[in-house]
Formats: structure tokens, sequence, C-alpha cells
């Protein structure tokens, strides 16, 4: 760690909660979360990252796989079918409102510009395309969840993301995966 990196360091007051502040620092950050215990760790990071006065922009992307969700079984007629999928995206847009509103709070709290979207698709390819928006200094997202962890597995192609991106990522590490660790 560099001298300057070591001062800044020392200069920041721990976050509550957390047992250490954090060693980034950026001006204007992408956050992508979903309201997940692993992206939840993230946006306390990209919180605790973003200096006062910066920008955090947090774009929340609903994942492909629920296209394929309608209720579409043989016991269902098409009215009903219809009625569901207006009920599903209700609920699902109430969950990211909630959620939005919540990181808005703790944002404008720490006196960061908060701003926030919604994407509909692949997630790599989404984080990509909003990257390409604005003029970031770095995209954080959370780990993927770890085994024996209860929750949805997203199905974020890494691999993509890192080869498309053009500014640096950064992955915060779940908090189940300390939990393991300490067994």
């Amino acid at each position: 760690m560099s001298v300057k990196a070591e001062r800044r360091a020392a200069d920041m007051a721990p976050q509550p909660g957390r047992d250490r502040p954090s060693a980034l620092r950026a001006s204007s950050v992408l956050l992508a979360s979903h309201d997940t215990e692993g992206s939840r760790a993230a946006e306390r990071a990209a919180l605790d990252a973003v200096v006062p006065g910066g920008r955090l922009h947090h774009l929340v992307i609903v994942p492909e796989f629920w296209r394929s969700i309608t209720g579409d079984g043989w016991r269902i007629n098409a009215s009903t079918e219809h009625a569901f999928c207006d009920y599903l995206e209700a609920q699902i847009e109430r969950e990211i409102l909630e959620h939005l509103n919540r990181v808005n709070a703790q944002a404008r709290a720490r006196g960061i510009h908060y701003s926030a979207s919604s994407e509909h698709g692949r997630l790599a390819d989404c984080v990509v395309a909003a990257s390409e928006k604005a003029d970031y200094d770095l995209v954080m997202i959370g780990a993927p969840r770890p085994k024996g962890e209860p929750g949805l597995r997203s199905r974020l192609d890494l691999d993509r993301l890192t080869r498309a991106l053009r500014i640096p990522l950064v992955v915060v590490p779940h908090p189940g995966a300390s939990r393991k660790r300490s067994r």
C-alpha cells in the first residue's frame, strides 16, 4: 500500500456496522444490485466508496428468466394468465421501488447524489450498457451467492462482463463467504 493510500485509509472513519473503513474512494459509481444479501453488501460498499458530493447510479436488473413465469399451466385460461402477469409485474415494481427508496435515503444521508434505473434482460449486457451511458469511475456488484446459502442464484456471466467493461469492476464478497471461512 502506498503512503498516500495509507494516509487516506487512516483518515477515514469507520462507517456504522463495519469492521473497517473502505479503502476505495470514487466520485461516480455505477452500482448493480437487486436487493439480495450479496447485493446489499455491494450497496454498503458503494455508499462507503462514493465521496460526499459524488454520485451513485443504482441499476436494478430484472433477470430475463422472469419472462417465462406467466402462470400458463394447463388449468389457467387466458384472462387468468393475464391477471397473474399483471400481479407479478406490479409486485416486482413495488419491491424495486422499496429497494430504491431505501438506498436513496442512505445516499442522501451521506451527501451523495443518487439516481436509479431499472432494466430487464441479461445481467452482463445490462451492466455494460449502463456503464457506457455516463462517465463512471467504477462498477460495483455483489459476488455470487456461495453454495449452501439460501436464495435464488442469478446467472451473471462474469467472464462476459469483465471482457466488455471499459472501467474497473469491484466484486464485493458475499457475507455468507465469511461465515463459511469462520466455521
